[in-house]
C-alpha cells in the first residue's frame, strides 16, 4: 500500500511528500499557488458546504459527521474525486494537504481511513 501523509498547507513541503493534493473545498487564505506547492486540487473530495456548516468542528457531532461524510463520498462529484485520489495513491506516496487548524477534528482522518480501507485486500477488511 502506498504511503499517505497529511500536512497543513502552511507547512513547508517535504521532499518525501510525493504527490501533494489539496483536499479542501476552498483555497486557503493567504497562500499562493507556488507556496502551496500542490500537484492537484480535488475540492469535490472535501465535505459539502452544507455538511461543513452543520458540523462546524463541534466534536460532539464528529461521529455523525464521519457517517455523513462517508455517505457523501459514495456519489456524484465526490465519488469521482475520491476515485481520482485513489488512482494517485496507487501511483505512489501522496500527501493530503489541508488548511484546517485541527487535523484530528476535520474530514482528513476520515478521508485517510477511506483511502486505506479501499487499498486493503478484501480478505483483510
Amino acid at each position: 500500500m502506498a504511503t499517505i501523509n497529511v500536512r497543513r498547507v502552511y507547512d513547508d513541503p517535504d521532499p518525501d511528500d510525493g504527490t501533494r493534493v489539496l483536499v479542501d473545498r476552498l483555497w486557503p487564505r493567504g497562500v499562493s499557488r507556488e507556496r502551496a506547492a500542490v500537484d492537484a486540487w480535488l475540492k469535490d473530495v472535501a465535505p459539502s458546504g452544507e455538511l461543513r456548516g452543520w458540523y462546524h468542528h463541534d466534536r460532539s457531532r464528529h461521529r455523525e459527521f464521519d457517517a455523513r461524510y462517508r455517505s457523501e463520498l459514495q456519489d456524484g462529484p465526490a465519488a469521482q474525486a475520491l476515485e481520482q485520489l485513489r488512482e494517485l495513491v496507487r501511483g505512489g506516496p501522496v500527501t493530503l494537504v489541508t488548511s484546517v487548524k485541527s487535523i484530528e477534528g476535520s474530514h482528513v482522518p476520515t478521508l485517510v481511513d477511506v483511502l486505506e480501507d479501499s487499498a486493503r485486500p478484501p480478505a483483510s477488511r
